[in-house]
Parts: structure tokens; sequence; C-alpha cells
């Protein structure tokens, strides 16, 4: 095996060994929350819908690709590249925007109790499925075209003009004004929720800040403990700061490689391009369970519940010695 495929293979491994054991943790544990408490709160849903899309897409292209690279596994046939291209877009473009819309939520979610923005932020709690409907839709549409130009590797010549290396498959548009308005569109697609979820984190940094002198004031003035009521909210508000920081930083360097694709001759070749891409691309969606694991206190609850369930069962089944 060439040394290049090794270390991608390992750099993908180090992905989907992550990615996909906290993805799915955070899944478990909010199934559990529903189990006993039997109904789970809107930024809940968030998160659950959240976690769900990054499982999809470390599933879709870390697994895969690793596999690929170890070549344990060949997926990529036109057929399998046009399913894995159009679900890992779709994907990915969830996530992007399910992420926008925690920060959106935990930003309503510090407003003042009677406001205006308290009251929008339970409409966008009540009619919640039907942004995820929407969402679902727009960017299932969006990821279609890609998917349709999308081939295998043994299917496509190296010399084939407006195409896109995504690796072990190809995106062949037909025209290069197609192939630069698919571009456009991605990054456009990618850049909207990046401004507005920036925009919702200054504003709970503010508040924040604000807040943090404010009790500061009053410990000054009284000497006692003051503003413990919505710890939990603030706790949540920072964490929702800390996934957008993620995001803006991995997403920035992915779209910073895509707009170069577009816009550089001859990136049928350039696999190393590709390559990062992919890996910044799906570098949040497996580094962003660990950020909701340690912050989300229903997550962590459940998970610390669990491991010590099985370690009395474990000690109840081991046989005692004298």
């Amino acid at each position: 095996m060439p040394s290049e495929e090794f270390i991608r293979g390992m750099l993908y491994l180090s992905l989907t060994v992550v990615g996909i054991p906290g993805n799915t943790a955070i899944i478990l544990a909010f199934v559990s929350v529903l189990h006993w408490d039997n109904r789970l709160l809107a930024a809940d849903v968030i998160v659950l819908h959240l976690a769900f899309v990054n499982l999809l897409v470390v599933t879709m292209r870390c697994l895969l690709e690793t596999l690929a690279s170890f070549r344990l596994v060949d997926i990529f046939s036109e057929a399998g590249c046009k399913g894995v291209i159009f679900i890992y877009r779709t994907a990915r473009s969830l996530s992007i925007w399910l992420t926008f819309v925690l920060s959106a939520y935990q930003c309503l979610s510090i407003a003042p109790p009677g406001s205006r923005w308290s009251s929008l932020r339970t409409s966008l709690a009540r009619y919640l499925w039907v942004v995820f409907l929407t969402l679902w839709l727009v960017n299932t549409c969006m990821s279609s075209a890609a998917a349709l130009f999308s081939l295998g590797a043994k299917n496509v010549s190296m010399s084939a003009n407006h195409g896109i290396n995504v690796q072990f498959c190809f995106v062949s548009f037909p025209s290069k004004l197609s192939k630069e308005a698919n571009g456009a569109a991605q990054v456009g697609r990618d850049v909207v929720p990046m401004v507005l979820m920036t925009l919702a984190s200054l504003i709970i940094l503010i508040f924040l800040y604000k807040h943090s002198q404010q009790v500061k004031g009053l410990r000054g003035s009284s000497g006692g403990r003051h503003g413990g009521g919505r710890g939990s909210e603030r706790r949540a508000a920072k964490a929702v700061v800390a996934l957008v920081t993620l995001y803006v930083v991995l997403y920035g360097v992915d779209n910073g490689l895509w707009v170069y694709t577009l816009t550089v001759r001859k990136t049928m070749s350039n696999s190393l391009i590709s390559d990062l891409r992919i890996f910044f691309s799906s570098l949040y969606s497996a580094l962003s369970p660990l950020v909701i694991i340690a912050s989300n206190r229903k997550v962590n609850g459940r998970l610390r519940c669990a491991v010590q369930v099985k370690t009395i069962e474990e000690q109840a089944t081991t046989p005692a010695t004298v």
C-alpha cells in the first residue's frame, strides 16, 4: 500500500473512531431521556438532529474513505459515488444549518421572559418540525446536482474538463458555467449560516459579558450570591458559542479550499486538495460530539448513569473470592 493511502486511511480512521461513537452516544442519551421523561425540549431535539446528521457525515465519508484507503471494500462505483456524494453533501449542509438553528434558538433563550424575542423562541419551538422539513427539502435539492454528475474513478478520464476530484469519485459538470454556478451555490449555502450564527454568537457573548458585570456589581454591593436562576441557559449558551467557533474555523478552511478548487485549473488531478477539503469538512462532525458531551448535562448525566449501571452489573456477575 502506498504511504499516501496509508496516511489518508489513518487520518480518516481517527475521525471515524471519534465521530461514530460520539454521535451515537448523544443519540442514545437523548433516546433514553425521551424514554424516561416522555418529552424532549426544543434545544434537545435540535442537538439530537445535529448528532444524527453528523453521524451520517462521519459514516458516509470518514468510514468509507477509511475502508477504501486500506482497500478493504470497493464501494465507489458510479452508483456508489452518486449515493455517497448525495448523502454526504446533504448531511454536511444540514449539519451547518442545524448549528445555526441551535445558535439562534440559544440566542433567543437568553432573552428576558415576556419580551418579543422570548415569544419568537416559543414559536420556533412549536414549529420546529417545519424548520427541519424545509432544511431537508432545500438541502436535498441543492445536493442533487453534484450527485447527478458524479462518476466512479474508473469511468472518467483524468483529462475531462470542468471536473472536480473528490478522491475516489469525480464530479464532471457539463460546462464551466454549471460548475461555477454549483460552486457558488455551495459557498453561499455555507457562508449565509456562518454569518448568521456568528452574529448570534456575538449577541450571546455580549449578553454573557453584561451579565457577568451585573453579577460582580451585585456581589460587590451586597456580598451575596446572585443570578443562579438561569445558570443552565448560560452554560448552554457557552457550549453553543464553542460549537460555532469550531464550525467557523474548520468550515472556513474547507470553503477556502473549495474556492481554490473552483478557481485553479487541472484540479481533477489534485488529490491533496480533495483530501484536505473532505478532512476539514468532516472534522466538525467528528469533534462537535465531544463539545456536546462535555457541556450538555442531560447527555453527560445519561452517559454517567449508563457507565455506573454497567459497573454495578459487572460487579454483580463477578464471583466473590475468599
